[in-house]
């Protein structure tokens, strides 16, 4: 079972707008499908015209379609935001782009493309977006990160790296708009069924721990903006490996450098 922590303010979903990036498959797409069960209404954006043309069309939402990738997306996407309606009281930070195999081999340009989607573009999006809820008093701000941003990976180390880097952005902006009613929430997923292993350049060939079914942790990650959380891992016990890093960090890499 996953764990939350931090539970903050409950955050009411239905009739909110709600702005998902990386909606076109995935995490992205099963969480869309949730919100627009819960009543939201939804901005989507992500790479797939046609696949969020498809998923705007069954949940109502509108789709913004282009690359996080661009330099100057970020403003589009805002602008787009408030031409089609307004402002935002959801934001899930969801795109996200990976890469496998040794930091040796990895291309500047490779370097430079996961950190302006994963980490840059997430920045830039909520420092658009969060003065219009800081003066309303109200929203949430998620962003999903990884079990590599915490204890990093061998062979996805600029990818660990921007997760981690989200990781200690969240931190900071939850304690900077503290008292403002704007919550910041984490989810840190472990491996998860979905395309994102064959985009990297390498499957998943581990045999544990088994990927977790993409609509189960759409479920959680919704749970997770309803109960206003700071922080949500899926599955639970990931944070074991976590405390174990933070309390014994040698035998932590004793037992990494055995197991993986």
């Amino acid at each position: 079972m996953a764990q939350s922590a931090g539970m903050g303010v409950p955050m009411r979903i239905a009739d909110r707008v709600a702005l998902i990036t990386g909606a076109s498959s995935g995490i992205g797409r099963a969480t869309a499908l949730r919100l627009a069960d819960a009543g939201a209404r939804l901005v989507l954006h992500g790479r797939d015209h046609q696949r969020l043309s498809e998923l705007a069309e069954r949940t109502g939402g509108c789709a913004v379609a282009g690359d996080l990738a661009e330099p100057d997306e970020v403003s589009r996407l805002v602008a787009e935001v408030e031409r089609l309606v307004g402002g935002v009281d959801i934001v899930v930070n969801n795109a996200g782009v990976g890469w496998a195999g040794s930091f040796g081999e990895m291309a500047p340009a490779d370097i430079e493309r996961l950190v302006a989607v994963n980490l840059v573009a997430p920045m830039r999006l909520t420092r658009a977006l969060l003065p219009a809820m800081c003066a309303r008093r109200d929203g949430y701000v998620l962003f999903v990160t990884s079990i590599a941003g915490r204890l990093g990976v061998a062979g996805e180390a600029v990818y660990a790296a921007t997760k981690a880097g989200l990781d200690g952005f969240a931190e900071s902006l939850r304690l900077e708009v503290r008292g403002s009613r704007v919550r910041v929430g984490v989810f840190v997923p472990g491996v998860v069924q979905t395309e994102f292993f064959q985009r990297r350049g390498r499957p998943y060939e581990r045999s544990s721990p088994r990927p977790l079914g993409v609509d189960r942790v759409a479920d959680l990650l919704v749970e997770t903006i309803a109960a206003g959380a700071a922080e949500r891992y899926t599955p639970g016990w990931l944070r074991l490996p976590v405390a174990v890093r933070g309390v014994a960090p040698g035998l932590y890499r004793r037992l990494a450098a055995r197991f993986g």
